[in-house]
């Protein structure tokens, strides 16, 4: 399978983490786990992913926030792409409350008369359909507002650990109103979000082996203890850490392939 990342142009780089390649053959079980994240995947040829229920998914569709594992399944050798949007980028550039896309996908047709997809499918490279989709995400981005770069903060401010109480007093902000302008713009409460970057913290020294035992990577991440951490990465990846060591092939960040 090969995989790789790519930068977006620098006017991007605050709506888009990377955009990525995936490619493979056919007949593969895909987990994916919550990351914090939203994005944009395209399907070079239509009908060739399932989602958990066996349900075609299309060809270009637009994803919110996940809060539990899910699953996607290929049927065909394939070449998907797509692009990982920055934390509070889906309202920016989409204009719609990011909680109205959390756990839930919607064909990016449905939001744009652009006919973009059809503009990515006659490209004939990868770099050139990178292109496209840059261009029509530079047309979408209007002024940045004050309310974003309040999102924008509180969500660094988030994925530094902060307590949310300390967040309210440095932003001198209700804890009603955090909670309102991070739903909005990042799709999640404040509590689930810190929760999935605390995880993901875990996931990360677990990935690179670095700790000797489960209680340190659960210490270091400020989980009361090891079981907790457990049940938390349990309640992400639908496995326990040993089960997803042995079961899981991750090539793709948050997006495992699964040995059956």
């Amino acid at each position: 399978m090969f995989y790789q990342k790519i930068l977006p142009i620098k006017p991007l780089q605050n709506y888009i983490r990377y955009f990525w390649v995936l490619e493979g053959t056919a007949d593969k079980t895909f987990k994916i786990i919550p990351d914090g994240l939203s994005g944009l995947i395209v399907q070079e040829e239509p009908d060739l992913f399932l989602n958990k229920e066996y349900k075609l998914l299309p060809q270009m569709f637009l994803y919110g926030q996940t809060t539990c594992p899910g699953e996607q399944q290929a049927v065909g050798n394939f070449r998907i792409f797509g692009a990982y949007l920055q934390p509070t980028a889906l309202k920016a550039i989409f204009k719609i409350d990011a909680l109205e896309l959390t756990n839930q996908h919607i064909a990016l047709g449905c939001l744009t008369k652009e006919p973009i997809l059809e503009q990515i499918i006659h490209a004939s490279s990868i770099t050139e359909k990178i292109e496209i989709i840059s261009l029509f995400f530079q047309k979408r981005i209007q002024q940045v507002e004050q309310s974003l770069n309040r999102a924008d903060f509180a969500t660094i401010l988030l994925q530094q650990g902060k307590a949310l109480k300390d967040i309210q007093s440095e932003m001198k902000i209700s804890e009603r109103s955090l909670e309102r302008l991070i739903k909005q713009y990042v799709g999640l409460s404040p509590k689930a979000y810190s929760r999935i970057v605390r995880f993901q913290s875990g996931l990360e020294a677990f990935r690179k082996n670095n700790f000797k035992t489960l209680t340190d990577v659960a210490y270091q991440n400020d989980y009361f203890d090891q079981s907790h951490f457990i049940r938390e990465f349990k309640a992400f990846t639908g496995m326990n850490p040993k089960q997803y060591l042995h079961q899981t092939i991750e090539q793709v960040e948050n997006y495992p392939e699964w040995i059956v």
